[in-house]
């Protein structure tokens, strides 16, 4: 999937409005270039502070807690409720350009700017981008910032959700039983492998049958820019999807899972690419023993919650 060169993008534009898909990813001089534009909208997802000493110009904030599920389970989607209100707070509507923007500092801070693609999307919006390499490439380009606020007309725009691009518990239980999915864990070896775990996740290890394809693979390297599309698609091809299946990303809570999605999906272009939102978090909550794999021992088990424990009680 090769994106369109930008003047091709404004021809169509000043020809007939609003008339393609937007590119999944912008360089810092694409995005300057479509500042006027009155349909782009650049949302700015890092903390209030952050965003009010500099920002892109003509830019609004939501910071990325907003779009995420609570503390035990970081990676459960908001109350739908919540999810509207904000998307009309920001002036969203079906015709918009939304660009999602962080800090870009390195690579899990582009699974937040790939995570919000991915609620927008699920929430109905098509024309979709991310800033490649966030702040960090706007300031490296040397373009304007501005520490004024502007104000948005709330929109009316309602979203249903659609749940095209989600997996959750239910399905991957039903997948493990049909093996009629790939699953594909995003994070890095040592979780991977089991030795170690994420905080809010009661047990180490993987889903069973698990591909892994750790998210850091998608950036050139010691940068936080994501790949081409052709770099892209030489990393997809390592995930051998069959025809009619789907591919499912999870990590710990859907953060790192987000950029295997944005790869797959929206870069190199593969079809039914799901990301199960709640991930190994969610997963490890189930009340009866939940089927894992590159689990560690019951002794090495009890020593890890009991670190655990100790850290949350007196830290």
């Amino acid at each position: 999937m090769k994106h369109r060169p930008l003047i091709a993008i404004a021809l169509t534009w000043g020809i007939s409005g609003w008339a393609f898909a937007a590119p999944p990813l912008l360089s810092p001089t694409e995005l300057s270039a479509l500042l006027d534009q009155p349909q782009v909208r650049v949302i700015d997802i890092r903390p209030p502070k952050d965003f009010a000493a500099n920002h892109i110009p003509g830019a609004v904030n939501a910071p990325y807690g907003k779009w995420r599920g609570p503390a035990t389970n970081p990676g459960e989607l908001p109350d739908h409720d919540k999810l509207v209100a904000l998307v009309q707070s920001l002036g969203l509507t079906p015709e918009t350009h939304a660009v999602v923007v962080s800090h870009g500092k390195d690579t899990t801070d582009f699974g937040a700017m790939a995570r919000v693609y991915w609620t927008l999307k699920s929430l109905g919006l098509k024309e979709l981008s991310i800033l490649n390499g966030g702040l960090k490439e706007w300031e490296a380009a040397k373009l304007p910032y501005s520490n004024v606020a502007i104000q948005v007309a709330p929109s009316t725009y309602a979203p249903t959700f659609d749940a095209s691009w989600l997996s959750t518990r239910e399905e991957i239980s039903q997948s493990l039983k049909l093996s009629n999915a790939v699953l594909v864990d995003s994070r890095p070896d040592a979780f991977y492998q089991g030795k170690t775990q994420a905080p809010a996740a009661k047990l180490a290890g993987t889903l069973p049958g698990a591909v892994q394809l750790d998210f850091n693979q998608w950036f050139e390297p010691k940068t936080s820019r994501f790949v081409d599309a052709d770099k892209a698609q030489e990393i997809a091809a390592r995930i051998h999807v069959p025809e009619g299946q789907n591919a499912v990303a999870f990590c710990n809570t859907g953060h790192w899972a987000a950029t295997d999605w944005f790869g797959l999906s929206e870069v190199a272009g593969i079809p039914n690419v799901k990301l199960y939102a709640g991930s190994m978090v969610d997963w490890t909550q189930q009340p009866d023993f939940p089927a894992m794999q590159n689990m560690p021992g019951r002794g090495e088990q009890l020593m890890r919650a009991t670190k655990q424990w100790w850290e949350r009680k007196f830290n």
